[in-house]
């Protein structure tokens, strides 16, 4: 299947079966969301989910975490991974919004990597969801599901160079829902350690599936036959 016409499928597989997508982070605000991003870093959504509601009442803007101290915040996201650093990232992240941005999340790459605890991933995610722009922000899911999909061949050994190949395949438009695709996709069907092959719509798309089960479109076999 050449390239183009597996995009294609992909796309309008997901647009039918998934016409909504979006993060499961809870937040209602960019400022919340930040946080949370950076707080999900090598950490489950759901466990995110716990413990946010009370950090964000009690630091409800840029300037009260700003005015507190990693010590402080640690007790509030002790249950997360890397719990120290994270505090020392959100403590910084907000002096930083405070002293260089006006309190305002900024709305470009530039701007946001300058931000301690938010890479290229974070930045792209804020980029994507909050400011609806044509980023493409892949954390491990998105990784390895365009490769086993075959969105992007094995020499995309990198994040930046699966976003590069994912950004020019993909209509601009899409781009921000086609981050949620993959994403949710990795994390429900498409799973690391046991790819739920036998329930997913896309098998005879997916280079994977094909070459795992040896199947052709005139003779598709499921893996529990």
């Amino acid at each position: 299947m050449r390239k183009k016409e597996r995009y294609e499928k992909v796309i309008a597989w997901f647009q039918k079966n998934v016409p909504v997508a979006e993060t499961e982070l809870h937040y209602n605000n960019p400022y919340e969301l930040l946080i949370a991003v950076i707080l999900s870093a090598q950490c489950t959504d759901k466990r995110v989910n716990m413990i946010t509601p009370p950090l964000y009442k009690d630091f409800p803007t840029p300037e009260t975490l700003a005015a507190t101290t990693p010590e402080v915040i640690f007790e509030y996201i002790r249950s997360v991974s890397y719990p120290n650093n994270k505090a020392k990232h959100l403590v910084g992240m907000a002096k930083m919004l405070v002293n260089d941005f006006n309190s305002q999340v900024p709305d470009n790459l530039d701007d946001l990597i300058k931000l301690p605890g938010v890479g290229r991933k974070t930045a792209n995610v804020i980029q994507s969801v909050v400011f609806n722009k044509a980023a493409m922000a892949v954390d491990t899911h998105v990784f390895r599901v365009s490769h086993r999909i075959g969105l992007v061949p094995g020499s995309c050994t990198t994040p930046f160079s699966v976003e590069k190949e994912l950004v020019k395949n993909i209509p601009e438009k899409l781009i921000p829902i086609a981050h949620h695709w993959l994403i949710l996709h990795g994390r429900y069907v498409c799973q690391a350690r046991t790819p739920k092959c036998d329930t997913c719509g896309l098998q005879m798309t997916c280079k994977y599936f094909c070459n795992t089960y040896k199947v052709t479109k005139e003779e598709p076999k499921a893996k529990n036959k």
